[in-house]
């Protein structure tokens, strides 16, 4: 069995592109080091421990050192691989992302809006890996390595299911506003990740639950504001910062639009014994 060597001195961290053409094989092998393998475009298989898996777009394949693989593309097959020594991690990190849940080799499948944020990971990491070395790029490739194997394992945590269905669309939009309120999301965001336009995200969405995504967006985080407004002593700027408003104002319109009142007026409703805040 063919051993082959990856040098990542000295950030412990490389990622590089890796293009096959059609019907080519990479005949079994394995490393050192632990292996990212994310698919940028066409099919394929793999072969891990074993056991032959197809490929596809946005595929993610997670190879621990030592373990036996092999890729064989079935078209022009782009991966992007990242390849990282457990070194690169911060020890809890490394126990509890890799020890815990990546003890072996496995095949993942994200849903497309992980597979977004995979690619947009991927490119920052490559962004920084091209410019000078300096202590704070090295810093930034470690922190995001990390972002990056935490979304994986969430993604593996997540209930299964393709994204095939109007229902089951409708069902990971809402579960991806319930993880990313605070992000600045609009409809069109939504749209791209899905490769569907606005208006079928919003009435797929408009079917399962009555509202629109964007509905639902201010309804999450206004009701996540309202639990903060009664049960924390913060500021209200900083609640409005919380749920993912820049503007105090916009923050406003939509609370009252949900709860009727205002913050300050919810707040003072619904606590006792409390200091007075400042709007």
């Amino acid at each position: 069995m063919t051993i082959k060597w990856i040098d990542l001195s000295p950030n412990h961290i490389d990622i590089y592109e890796q293009k096959h053409m059609g019907g080519h094989l990479v005949s079994e092998h394995h490393h050192q080091t632990h292996q990212l393998l994310f698919v940028l475009e066409g099919e394929g298989t793999i072969r891990l421990d074993g056991e032959n898996r197809e490929l596809a777009v946005n595929d993610t394949a997670l190879i621990v050192p030592f373990s036996v693989h092999s890729v064989k593309s079935d078209s022009r097959l782009t991966l992007l691989v990242l390849a990282f020594d457990e070194a690169a991690l911060d020890p809890e990190m490394a126990e509890q992302l890799l020890r815990t849940h990546f003890q072996t080799s496995v095949l993942m499948k994200p849903n497309i809006f992980t597979g977004s944020e995979l690619r947009q990971m991927l490119r920052k990491m490559l962004f920084e890996q091209t410019k000078e070395p300096s202590v704070l790029g090295r810093l930034s490739l470690k922190i995001q390595l990390s972002q990056l194997l935490l979304s994986l394992a969430r993604s593996v945590q997540s209930p299964a299911g393709g994204t095939g269905s109007n229902r089951l669309r409708a069902e990971k939009i809402r579960s991806y506003i319930d993880s990313h309120y605070f992000d600045p999301l609009t409809a069109v965001d939504i749209a791209s990740k899905l490769g569907i336009s606005t208006r079928h995200v919003n009435n797929i969405f408009k079917e399962r639950y009555d509202m629109t995504p964007m509905q639902y967006l201010t309804e999450v985080r206004i009701r996540l504001a309202q639990k903060l407004l009664a049960e924390t002593g913060k500021d209200i700027i900083s609640i409005c910062f919380e749920v993912g408003y820049d503007s105090v104002s916009t923050f406003y319109r939509s609370f009252k639009a949900v709860a009727k009142i205002s913050p300050k007026t919810y707040r003072e409703l619904n606590t006792s014994g409390q200091a007075e805040y400042a709007e």
